[in-house]
């Protein structure tokens, strides 16, 4: 199997946001991967685009598999110990499926980019039409491919839609460079100009960030 073969591989068996991140960042990129688990992105932008590539993961036991693997993974906690890192010490500040899982996700998006240049942020859309559909119907929290937790098992706590992110990202000043919309087989939604359509077909979101 030849190089690109190997990275192809490797890349459809990663999970599809972290496949769509891979594809934003560029090789030689310093890259922070928040919420990491154990290590999967960091692996690949290490091994397949030479990044300098480090992680913080608040589960322990994620953490330790990461540095059994010769990962630069440290534990930690989002929420608290970004405000360690100097500014512009990365290219890349990556949180992917985290978000809605912090305490305070302004204050993280706003640590994100004071350390990085860039930001990516992934999340699942709580606007999507089976979470609407399901809420409506049922009267309770409802439960999908991508939501698949019941609600007194998740660690969503700050659960959004995509048109919620956009108005945050307006609130605080972020620009926007590139945003798109998928469902969990990483099929890119063809609605990606209009964030009202991709904010009701759109599984799971993807957004780059910057200050301006």
């Amino acid at each position: 199997m030849s190089q690109a073969e190997q990275i192809q591989y490797v890349a459809k068996n990663m999970r599809v946001d972290l496949r769509l991140i891979a594809e934003m960042i560029p090789e030689g990129a310093r890259v922070l991967d928040i919420g990491c688990g154990d290590g999967v992105l960091i692996e690949h932008l290490t091994q397949h685009k030479r990044a300098d590539a480090r992680g913080i993961e608040i589960d322990m036991a994620e953490a330790t598999r990461a540095v059994a693997r010769g990962l630069a993974v440290i534990h930690g906690d989002a929420d608290h110990d970004l405000a360690f890192y100097p500014d512009g010490a990365f290219d890349f500040v990556v949180l992917s499926r985290t978000l809605q899982a912090v305490e305070k996700p302004r204050e993280v998006l706003r640590q994100m980019l004071r350390i990085g240049r860039h930001a990516i942020v992934s999340f699942p859309n709580f606007g999507h039409w089976a979470v609407r559909w399901q809420l409506l119907w049922t009267g309770r929290m409802p439960m999908t491919e991508t939501w698949d937790r019941p609600w007194y098992e998740t660690p969503n706590i700050h659960p959004c839609t995509i048109r919620d992110f956009f108005e945050l990202c307006a609130m605080d000043g972020y620009e926007v460079e590139e945003w798109l919309a998928a469902d969990e087989r990483g099929l890119k939604s063809p609605w990606r100009r209009s964030a009202r359509l991709a904010n009701l077909f759109g599984e799971q979101a993807l957004f780059k960030l910057r200050r301006r």
